[in-house]
């Protein structure tokens, strides 16, 4: 296994290393200190950690190996619009901003296929991004192949598609603690 993967799993903290008591599904969801939502989530601590975990590993790696934190940026953005969240792609937007990221790339991945200020590698990326966020049982290998005829490898590739599981699991974690918020 190469470095970018064991990357990936070896900056996931234990329970016993994340001390945190607030996360980005806390912030974006915003979740108060003490209420019902944030009770609930305070008996599972260690799925707050793992969630945390996650989101750093995939999106802040301190080597982002070929896939760049500007493009994992626009990743997370695309999911968080096709989802949609908009609290979520709030968040995501700013992110990719202070990743580099300028008002017309939040144009051109908010509107993507419609707009075409994106690169090649860029436009191939978002393309599988939008496969797998609306239609994962469509994704063939022709897909992987457009992927790395845009100069995406392997590793580059199982980043992208964990990148899009995580992201998308988040999504549902957003959404099921807004449903809690509105039964308690």
């Amino acid at each position: 296994m190469d470095q970018t993967h064991t990357q990936t799993y070896t900056q996931t903290p234990t329970p016993e290393t994340a001390t945190r008591t607030r996360d980005v599904i806390d912030a974006v969801a915003g979740i108060a200190p003490g209420s019902a939502a944030a009770a609930l989530r305070a008996r599972r601590p260690e799925l707050t950690a793992y969630a945390q975990g996650t989101l750093e590993a995939l999106l802040e790696p301190a080597d982002p190996g070929g896939l760049s934190r500007r493009e994992r940026e626009m990743v997370a953005l695309r999911v968080a619009v096709l989802t949609p969240h908009p609290a979520l792609a709030t968040f995501y937007r700013d992110r990719l901003r202070a990743a580099g990221g300028t008002g017309d790339d939040v144009v051109a991945i908010e509107l993507f296929p419609a707009c075409s200020a994106l690169s090649p590698r860029e436009e191939a990326i978002l393309r599988h991004v939008d496969l797998l966020t609306t239609a994962p049982r469509d994704a063939e290998r022709t897909d992987i192949d457009a992927l790395r005829a845009a100069g995406l490898g392997t590793p580059e590739i199982v980043t992208l598609s964990q990148l899009i599981a995580f992201l998308s699991f988040q999504v549902r974690v957003l959404h099921a603690v807004r449903l809690f918020d509105e039964g308690a």
